[in-house]
């Protein structure tokens, strides 16, 4: 933790919380990013366009803050792409298991007080407590 910044932590989570809120405000729908994409493998006519612009914000958010800071962001893993991609997949597994992301679970899910996102969320924290450990001991403590 030798690069935590709570201020910054600070602003961004609250953000992602008015953004979270905005959206369920204005237009009726919980900012879950595996819901929001989902829905654009499975279009529905009229729900296209607001999909779009909230998966293509998110990346040209990225794009955005890779091309003004790039130290921000920078690829530090030595992981293969094998490991990369099976991880991608039990992490989508996962989602569908659980019915929905951290986002929104842990962001808006329990905002709500939804007894479903609190136990999906005490799963996540535990599954990934319980991954990460486990890795570190089968990897020697090389993490």
């Amino acid at each position: 933790m030798e690069n935590f910044t709570p201020v910054s932590a600070s602003i961004g989570g609250a953000l992602i919380g008015l953004a979270a809120s905005i959206m369920l405000l204005f237009n009726g729908r919980i900012a879950g990013i595996s819901g929001v994409f989902g829905g654009l493998l499975k279009p529905v006519a009229g729900d296209i366009g607001w999909r779009a612009a909230f998966v293509g914000g998110l990346l040209v958010g990225g794009l955005g803050l890779v091309l003004a800071a790039p130290q921000t962001i920078a690829a530090t893993d030595t992981r293969s792409i094998a490991a990369t991609a099976v991880a991608g997949l039990v992490v989508g597994f996962g989602v569908r298991l659980g019915n929905g992301c951290t986002s929104g679970h842990g962001v808006c899910g329990l905002t709500r007080l939804s007894k479903r996102s609190f136990v999906a969320v005490l799963t996540f924290m535990a599954t990934g407590m319980a991954t990460a450990s486990l890795i570190q001991v089968l990897a020697g403590g090389v993490l």
